[in-house]
């Protein structure tokens, strides 16, 4: 075969090649003008090859490219400036008038002096990916409505027995008093018993106990009157008053003090309150939700919480599990978040990689759903692909990774060292042959030797290559 029929042979090869792709590929010359167009390009854009060549890419409108309109030569061309391949998610306009969702990918080829001679760029279409992306979170979308209450999502079995615990106080007027761990969601809690109740047109207030004084905090709770104390230079409503007829939450009620303990068991058993600085007794109708992450009953026998007042709070207990004891909803939580932060932060992020969920699944979760927020918010920060990846962790989570991989390769250690300090054989070696299930590769990795050393082992003491069977 001549030089020139092995070059137009090639030629052709190369144009069955590119006839054949799935992808739509077509090139450009220096001067930016289309030279190629594929059978593929005509089926992604709806334009036909000969009313693309010899035009400029621009007629397409892809709504991310260099950031400059299509040029007249590639000189001008913002790709000149691109050290690799370039490749985007984006949009082309198709001839009909819709937009397609492509990957485009774009390419400067020189020639053997480094000019360059024109550009090489793939399209793919994604048509088919996004409608099963949009199916995928239409159907997480469901899901997460389905097991929902309020803003708790939950499936697992102890957060169903949750959700049916909170429509039972929902459906009452007794006194909760929800417990937890911090960040397991107790707020939320109170706030789906309220809203799903006959108060739901009411007030609903929330206290931080341990966030005031006890002179504050007696302020906050029953209001006081002017001149009572120091800069109190009006009259002023307190939280209970603030929400007659609704519902008080006193979160973290486990912080207040032996005063405000005595003053709130009269709230409880009364329903009546009295201003800081005078002795005229207010009528009050209220419901009150306490929550804590302490264990009260252990307060109550230390002596630091009122047996009486712990009685009063606990007509109706609702414990709020920790996220480790419930590691079936981190996915469903995940995406929650995750769709939540792609509206905050317009992004159009799709998920988790297998290996992150892995670690997320792996995790202990000391800060419990409030930290699994703050991860996913972290990781928005840094993502700038589709999926978030283990690098987009916070590092106290990824650390769980390399304490894992540091651990298996002590193991490994540990067993290389045991066997590199005693001699090897004939009946050590076939134990650890069955050990590895007759892998010799794995083997030769923890005495420390090569695969070829242990082969030479077995033929020397007559051990077959593989297990009898």
């Amino acid at each position: 075969m001549s030089g020139e029929t092995h070059e137009i042979w090639n030629l052709r090869f190369v144009n069955q090649i590119l006839h054949s792709m799935a992808d739509g590929v077509f090139t450009l010359d220096t001067r930016g003008r289309i030279t190629s167009w594929n059978p593929s390009m005509e089926h992604i854009t709806g334009y036909p090859a000969v009313e693309a060549m010899g035009r400029p890419c621009g007629f397409l409108n892809f709504n991310r490219c260099f950031g400059k309109a299509c040029p007249a030569n590639l000189q001008e061309c913002g790709i000149l400036g691109m050290p690799k391949a370039e490749s985007s998610e984006c949009f082309l306009h198709h001839k009909d008038g819709h937009e397609v969702p492509v990957i485009k990918n774009a390419r400067v080829v020189r020639d053997e002096n480094g000019e360059v001679i024109g550009v090489v760029e793939t399209v793919t279409d994604l048509t088919e990916l996004t409608k099963a992306r949009f199916l995928a979170a239409e159907a997480t979308r469901r899901l997460i409505r389905m097991y929902r209450l309020g803003n708790i999502i939950g499936k697992s079995n102890v957060m169903q027995q949750v959700f049916a615990a909170i429509k039972a106080a929902a459906a009452s007027n007794a006194t909760v008093l929800v417990q937890g761990e911090s960040g397991t969601g107790k707020e939320l809690v109170a706030g789906a018993i309220h809203y799903n109740s006959d108060l739901a047109r009411q007030p609903f207030v929330t206290v931080n106990c341990s966030a005031l004084s006890e002179s504050l905090l007696e302020s906050e709770l029953f209001g006081h009157v002017k001149g009572a104390f120091t800069g109190a230079m009006r009259d002023r409503a307190g939280r209970f008053e603030e929400a007659d007829g609704g519902t008080v939450f006193l979160d973290e009620i486990g912080e207040i003090s032996p005063f405000i303990q005595v003053k709130l068991l009269r709230v409880l058993q009364e329903r009546e309150i009295e201003r800081v600085g005078e002795s005229r007794k207010r009528k009050i109708n209220i419901r009150v939700i306490a929550a804590t992450h302490q264990d009260l009953f252990d307060l109550v026998r230390q002596g630091n919480f009122r047996e009486d007042l712990y009685y009063r709070l606990k007509v109706f207990p609702i414990f709020v599990p920790p996220l480790r004891q419930r590691k079936e909803d981190i996915p469903l939580l995940v995406n929650h978040f995750i769709h939540d932060y792609n509206e905050k932060a317009d992004k159009n992020i799709q998920g988790l990689s297998q290996h992150a969920m892995r670690i997320f699944l792996d995790y202990h979760w000391p800060g419990n759903v409030r930290e699994l927020e703050n991860a996913i918010e972290h990781a928005f920060v840094l993502c700038n692909g589709p999926q978030i990846n283990v690098p987009d962790l916070p590092v106290e989570i990824r650390q769980l990774q390399y304490r894992r991989t540091l651990n298996v390769a002590d193991q490994h250690k540990s067993t290389k060292n045991d066997l590199s300090g005693r001699k090897l054989s004939a009946e050590k070696l076939i134990d650890l042959l069955e050990e590895c299930d007759w892998n010799k590769a794995e083997v030769a990795r923890r005495i420390g030797l090569s695969r070829t050393a242990v082969w030479k082992y077995m033929k020397k003491w007559d051990i077959p290559l593989q297990r009898h069977s």
